[in-house]
Parts: structure tokens; sequence; C-alpha cells
């Protein structure tokens, strides 16, 4: 159901949900991303000078997303260890805003999905690392084990009598979903067979074409089970401050 989830963000984007032939697919695909992810290394894709997509799939609401040794992402950098030598190279580019695409599946079910930004979401990558870091540091300062450098957050080589065991440390990451850490802005209803929540601060929002942004706004207003309102989130590094933004939901 990953997978599925996956793929059908890839469609949304390209406008190929309802496409069945496959080069077809591809052609549009290519026409609309200049990177298509990597397992185990983020970001899942990346549309044509725009924005990193990260689709993570949950069984629901109240589940927290898995993100093994990846720490939560605010923006993507090209300098970054965590990606692809590909994804480094797909475009020019500095650094990218990332999208969370989250969804909950089960029993082939979509149920909900959610879009959030990861600088409204998480923390800068400083937090992650300084916290890495001091547990990697605190594993190869311990006497008496024969540690060795590593990638991961600690290697200790030669833990028996015999020399022949050795002891991987790997940091397994999770965050809690974006449908639960924004309920102080909005619930999602339980009573629906789908429910749609997107948040996106002002500053990204209003750096859209205005066209699009103006079309968009025109669908909202037509369709009754769309709404966009504007919102006030929490700063992930401060969350003593501010931001505003929008909250935009569809239900079925």
């Amino acid at each position: 159901m990953g997978e599925s989830l996956e793929v059908y963000i890839k469609d949304l984007f390209s406008n190929t949900v309802n496409e069945l032939n496959v080069n077809n697919k591809n052609k549009k695909y290519a026409e609309t991303f200049s990177y298509l992810g990597s397992k185990g290394h983020p970001p899942d894709c990346i549309l044509k000078d725009g924005d990193a997509i990260e689709v993570k799939k949950i069984e629901s609401k109240g589940s927290s997303l898995a993100l093994n040794s990846s720490y939560p992402t605010a923006k993507i950098f090209a300098n970054s260890k965590l990606i692809t030598k590909a994804c480094r190279d797909c475009e020019e580019w500095e650094y990218k805003d990332i999208i969370y695409a989250v969804g909950v599946a089960k029993n082939n079910k979509l149920n909900s999905l959610c879009f959030v930004y990861g600088e409204d979401y998480a923390a800068s990558a400083e937090i992650y690392i300084i916290v890495r870091e001091k547990i990697k540091n605190g594993i190869e300062g311990l006497n008496n084990i024969q540690s060795e450098k590593t990638n991961e957050l600690g290697r200790v080589n030669r833990v028996d009598p015999l020399g022949i065991t050795n002891l991987r440390i790997r940091g397994m990451w999770n965050i809690k979903n974006p449908m639960k850490v924004f309920e102080y802005i909005h619930k999602m209803p339980t009573d629906k067979k789908f429910t749609f929540m997107a948040i996106i601060n002002d500053k990204k929002y209003y750096s859209f074409d205005e066209k699009q942004r103006n079309r968009f706004e025109n669908i909202v207003l037509e369709e009754k089970k769309f709404e966009i309102r504007d919102i006030n989130i929490a700063t992930p590094d401060n969350p003593a401050k501010l931001k505003n933004a929008k909250l935009i939901t569809f239900y079925i």
C-alpha cells in the first residue's frame, strides 16, 4: 500500500490518475518531475523547478511516521549526505522546500490524506544533528570498547572474547503525523469516507503563480466540500512565535 500511495501522489501531481498507458504515464512523469526517488533515501520525488515530496503511509490517524535513519526535514539541501548523487544532480539547486504527503490507508483503501510543508512541521536540521552527534560522541568515548568511525550512530567491534562479534548502532527516527500535530488547529472528522487537509504558510502560499492561486480559490468557492481559512501555526524552532498560514480541507 505504501508503494501504491506513492504512485497515487505522483499521479495527482502529473495528472495521470486515470492514465492506463504506461508509456504515456512515463512521459508525463518526465515532464512533471526532475527526480523520481530511490528506496531508503529522501525525497520520493522532486517537481521540476519546484518542491520535493516525501510520501508516508500510516494505518491510523494516531500513528507516527517512521523515518528510519533520516531525521525530519524542514528543507532538503543539495549537499545533504542523506540524498543520492542522482537527486543532487537532477537540477541546479541549493535547497528545496519539501512537502510531506501523509496518507492513512488500511485494507487497500485510502481514508485520509494530508499535505504539510516541512518548514511548518519539522525543526531545523541543526536541532536533530546536535542530538545525533552527542549520542555518537558518547558511544565513541566509552572506555574498554573498540569503537569505529561510521555514518551510523556507532559501531563497536570485537564485543566477545573471541573478537568475532560486532555491534552496529543505528538511529530509528519517528515523528508524530501532521494530523495529530495540528489537532490544535483542526481535528479531522471520523464520520467521513475520505478527508483531506493541507497546511501552507502564507509566505509559501503567496509565492505561487497568482492566476493558479485565483483558479484554485474559485474552485474552493464553487465546491461546498472544500474550505480554505486563515490560521496561525507554531514555528517548529520556536513555538512562542506564530506564523500566518492557510488551512485547506476537503471531505467526502
